[in-house]
């Protein structure tokens, strides 16, 4: 990670959550089987803030409180320009390995299942996104999580060259 982790305090914020993906889980006893329930939740301010957590209980609606509990300790504030990412990116985590690309204004979110969750929560609104390998979304959700921690802004990046920020852009 170019710039470390960008944490974020979730007071102030008002953040939205998305429920990813939810499994029934089975525990054989002696007694028989034991049904509980696993939730994978984004949370985001679709503002470049943006937050996942993993929540596992008895029951359903608890199990996605949890999650969102859980989303909201862990967040972090993604470079957002122009409402896309401002370069490519390629990151794995696990199995999963996802592309992402920035898109021309009005394209939208060209992506599947968990990570279009996880784009739409930060609010990119025009993207193209390739999910590669796994579809496992557990870490569908961290490898893209991976991909926006790696984004750098491109101030940041005009500042280390020694450029101007048109020059970055524009060769």
């Amino acid at each position: 990670m170019a710039e470390g982790i960008r944490k974020v305090k979730t007071s102030d914020l008002d953040l939205k959550d998305r429920l990813v993906s939810i499994q029934r889980v089975t525990k054989v006893t002696k007694g028989g089987r034991t049904f509980s329930f696993s939730a994978i939740v984004v949370v985001g301010n679709e503002d470049g803030i943006v937050g996942h957590g993993l929540g596992k209980a008895n029951e359903v609606t608890t199990a996605i409180a949890k999650g969102i509990e859980d989303a909201k300790k862990n967040l972090i504030r993604v470079p957002v320009y122009k409402g896309t990412i401002p370069h490519e990116q390629v990151a794995k985590y696990g199995g999963a390995r996802v592309f992402l690309k920035p898109a021309s204004e009005g394209t939208g979110v060209k992506a599947g299942g968990a990570m279009r969750a996880v784009l739409e929560s930060v609010g990119i609104k025009d993207v193209l996104a390739k999910s590669k390998g796994s579809s496992n979304p557990h870490n569908l959700v961290k490898a893209t999580f991976e991909a926006l921690l790696e984004l750098r802004e491109p101030a940041t990046v005009a500042a280390h060259r020694g450029v101007s920020l048109d020059k970055v852009f524009n060769g």
